[in-house]
């Protein structure tokens, strides 16, 4: 257990575009643990009134807003994803405000156990919060079955494929790699070995 997540254990649940981390952070979601979403809380940041509403609109500009004056999620997608230097702006913007919120709710969750989905927990600095990490893994040809359900063209699936580290370079970082590429049964079996072993992890942390 880190020394700043005193008192709670964070596992972080990460994956690379369209292996199923979410599906898998729900899994491990427990009445004695926390999920914390980092899309969603990207998301907030980014609706009017966020943190980061208005540098996104200032550089991107009005024409990737939507009627209701809230930012078009696809539309910014499809201008990032084809340029590698807007893309890095844009988690230049958006990065500090989330993991900002997101140290926040764990410093302030009142559980013992902490679930972060989060696709950039290495990328993006969040490694530090985490005491044990998960990744997420698929069959390569997977993941562009997957996408596609998406509605994403190849084109597109293999931009934001390649916005990320590889799978292999994100497993081994890993404390533990789930294979997400069979039946969601062998999945939840994965998950639930995993749980039991960080259970006893958690014993161990809590009375030692």
């Amino acid at each position: 257990m880190s020394k700043q997540n005193q008192h709670k254990i964070v596992i972080g649940i990460t994956g690379s575009f369209a292996c199923g981390k979410s599906t898998v952070a729900r899994m491990f979601k427990t009445r004695e643990s926390e999920l914390i979403d980092a899309d969603k809380v990207a998301h907030e940041a980014s609706r009017q009134g966020g943190a980061v509403y208005s540098k996104i609109v200032n550089f991107f500009g009005k024409g990737i807003l939507k009627k209701n004056k809230n930012i078009d999620r696809a539309k910014l997608a499809g201008i990032v994803f084809v340029n590698s230097s807007a893309l890095k702006k844009l988690n230049r913007m958006v990065h500090p405000a989330v993991i900002k919120e997101i140290f926040r709710r764990v410093k302030n969750s009142k559980k013992k156990i902490v679930i972060l989905d989060a696709p950039l927990i290495i990328e993006s600095g969040l490694r530090s919060l985490v005491d044990k990490l998960v990744v997420v893994t698929v069959k390569p040809g997977q993941q562009f079955s997957r996408s596609r359900l998406r509605f994403l063209n190849k084109s597109e699936i293999t931009k934001r494929i390649k916005s990320q580290i590889s799978q292999n370079a994100k497993a081994r970082f890993a404390n533990f790699i789930i294979d997400n590429s069979g039946l969601m049964s062998e999945t939840r079996k994965q998950v639930s070995e995993i749980r039991r072993t960080l259970a006893r992890l958690a014993r161990k942390d809590f009375s030692g």
